[in-house]
């Protein structure tokens, strides 16, 4: 009887990383793959699955409006439970540090179920940024039989924590992956503003932004950068797929009323969002995914946070820490819209994040793993 391997996860961002491993894992002859997901992002996830192809065993179905951090792990334990009881896996693999893949891992652990920490090790140094996600990850790390970490510095920091040398194993990011498996298709936009903007030619600053440490005054003072730059550069066009939570969208969005140079669009899928970050010049975000895929299309990203877990591109030079600050936003894009020798520096820094073959180092840690524990 093949290993069953059991897949757990519930944002858009957990489901573009574990994309490519269970796709590897259907492929394989050496394993049974059982996905689960939970539904805390529940279109955006949709949209995910049907571009890889993913149709899950499994739905929790756990999203509902207005649900506290505290309801979200309680209802992933408590649905996932009885599906491990049923599906027995060999292993569980959870990805990164939302709150479903915390309480995926200790739904696991609970049933003395190995856990797989898929993106392992990062670390801002921060247990309050990113919020909640600095404290997932190190809980996550407590309780994990195999670490899967993406670069020499996520594993460095596994090891200043005690984590035995023999369970860390480097992959590579998952989300080079998906990116090279998407990117360069040019699936059509569903936005025909977007489409027109796609032929025109012009520049394109791409902006997201979300983070729930940037809510209230931080994200107006992104509001109001982004209209400054808009009335700065009028050949610009900025792209802002704005996050449908409503706190994120009353912070932003009433800076932005007017501006004919500013395109606002529902979020984006995938495969259109891929195609979008190959047709910007600049990227601002506050997005932790954004970081690593933007390098590997040679496109600068500017960072409205304060640290980061991913310093590997900081020290590349591809990607820069700005904050929040107004006038720090402004004066960046500002310098590599009129600095060609500034963006070009960024534009041409190497991604460490990963050669596009991190699913097939996944693999093998997976056969490593259960052939030590038959």
């Amino acid at each position: 009887m093949r290993p069953r391997i059991m897949t757990v996860y519930g944002t858009r961002p957990e489901a573009i990383k574990v994309a490519p491993v269970i796709k590897a894992l259907e492929a394989s002859d050496e394993f049974d793959s059982v996905t689960v997901v939970t539904g805390q992002h529940r279109e955006m996830l949709d949209q995910v699955n049907e571009l890889f192809g993913i149709v899950p065993d499994h739905d929790l179905s756990i999203m509902s409006h207005g649900q506290t951090l505290a309801q979200i792990f309680a209802r992933v334990i408590d649905g996932l439970d009885p599906i491990l009881e049923k599906e027995e896996p060999a292993a569980v693999i959870v990805q990164g540090d939302t709150s479903t893949s915390t309480a995926a891992a200790l739904a696991a652990f609970y049933r003395k179920i190995p856990v797989i920490h898929l993106e392992a090790g990062l670390r801002s140094g921060d247990i309050s940024s990113p919020f909640p996600e600095e404290a997932n990850r190190k809980i996550t790390t407590q309780i994990a039989a195999l670490h899967l970490a993406p670069t020499d510095v996520s594993r460095a920091n596994l090891l200043a924590e005690g984590v035995d040398e023999s369970t860390i194993v480097i992959t590579g990011n998952t989300v080079i992956d998906a990116l090279l498996m998407t990117v360069g298709k040019d699936r059509p936009f569903a936005d025909p503003a977007l489409e027109a903007l796609a032929a025109s030619g012009r520049r394109i600053l791409l902006v997201t932004t979300h983070r729930r440490e940037n809510w209230g005054g931080a994200m107006e003072s992104v509001g109001r950068a982004l209209a400054r730059i808009a009335l700065a550069f009028p050949e610009l066009e900025i792209v802002l797929p704005a996050h449908r939570n409503p706190i994120v969208r009353e912070a932003v969005l009433p800076h932005l009323v007017g501006l004919a140079n500013v395109t606002v669009t529902e979020p984006l899928g995938y495969g259109e969002f891929t195609r979008m970050l190959a047709l910007s010049t600049v990227i601002l975000t506050d997005s932790g995914g954004v970081q690593e895929e933007a390098p590997s299309l040679g496109k600068p990203v500017l960072v409205m946070r304060e640290n980061t877990e991913r310093p590997e591109a900081v020290t590349a030079g591809t990607v820069r820490l700005i904050g929040t600050d107004e006038e720090r936003i402004v004066a960046s894009v500002t310098e590599l819209l009129t600095d060609t020798a500034t963006y070009q520096s960024m534009a041409r820094a190497l991604n460490p994040y990963g050669d596009g073959k991190s699913r097939e180092r996944v693999l093998q840690s997976l056969k490593n793993l259960t052939s030590s524990r038959k």
